[in-house]
């Protein structure tokens, strides 16, 4: 998940007036402020000191434990001095090494599930090879779809050898990415979204789930199909901390035709509250267009 234009533009003005004085509060009703939460639950930043009835303060470190997340994902900071370079790269401009702003060495790296084209006789049969390689290495007009896969224990787990995916005649199955390969992904999903191909997205069937899909501009959900889920979708599998998530969720549904597929999934979860960990999904998977 990747902040947007206006939260950075948010952030960026907060941080110039905690160089002044030690708290800024802003209001929590404005979509730029609620995926600002949303992306701080997305990678486990606390902010329960922080929300104050309709408010959300901002204090330095706040903006710091944020600085360091962006940063492990190689994504623009907010600090700015030698902002995007690598280490190597700022060494090429004086001795300063600005760790809190370089270019994360892994900023360009994602993880990849290949066919196996070739075995070494020292190594035992597995059905995919998996790769962590700089995104921009991949020459992705050799592939006709991107598999986008959420949880890194069901990335290992999947084939697209699966009756949703078998008109896929060349996917590349990528890791969604954690504090490690996030922003990698990132990139090569923008990359792949000016291509115009299909990119669906595995992953949980929760509010955060479908958000960051959203974001990562999917075109399509790989889901249970819907009767399944409306039986199997539990309460348990929906935590309290998306509730920011949910609601905009519920101005996106508002947005779809009456019949479009989404909706009834949708309605699992904003209504019924409940929803599902990929791990329980099963092999019976369907496409859902995500517009």
């Amino acid at each position: 998940m990747s902040l947007s234009p206006g939260a950075y533009r948010l952030l960026r003005g907060v941080r110039e007036t905690l160089r002044r004085e030690s708290i800024v509060e802003r209001p929590r009703g404005g979509k730029v402020v609620a995926e600002i939460e949303a992306w701080c639950a997305e990678y486990d930043i606390d902010l329960t000191v922080h929300r104050l009835g309709k408010r959300l303060r901002f204090d330095r470190r706040l903006l710091a434990d944020m600085g360091q997340v962006l940063d492990s994902l190689g994504q623009p900071p907010l600090d700015a001095a030698l902002s995007g370079r690598t280490t190597a790269e700022q060494a090429d401009q004086g001795s300063l090494e600005a760790k809190s702003v370089r270019e994360s060495p892994r900023a360009r790296r994602t993880l990849v599930s290949l066919p196996v084209l070739a075995r070494p006789a020292w190594l035992a049969a597995e059905p995919r090879e998996y790769r962590d390689l700089d995104w921009r290495s991949l020459d992705l007009g050799a592939f006709d779809a991107l598999i986008q896969v959420e949880n890194l224990d069901s990335f290992y787990a999947f084939t697209p050898d699966i009756v949703a995916t078998a008109h896929c005649r060349q996917p590349l199955v990528a890791y969604r990415g954690d504090r490690h390969y996030g922003g990698g992904f990132a990139a090569l999903g923008e990359a792949w979204s000016a291509r115009g191909k299909l990119h669906l997205y595995f992953g949980d069937f929760d509010a955060a789930g479908i958000g960051v899909a959203m974001a990562s501009r999917a075109t399509h959900l790989l889901l249970p199909p819907l009767e399944w889920l409306k039986r199997h979708a539990t309460a348990d599998h929906l935590p309290a901390a998306q509730m920011t998530a949910q609601a905009a969720l519920r101005d996106y549904r508002a947005t779809l035709p009456g019949g479009h597929p989404l909706r009834g999934y949708l309605t699992i979860i904003l209504d019924r509250q409940c929803g599902l960990r990929q791990q329980w999904f099963g092999n019976d998977l369907i496409l859902v267009p995500l517009d």
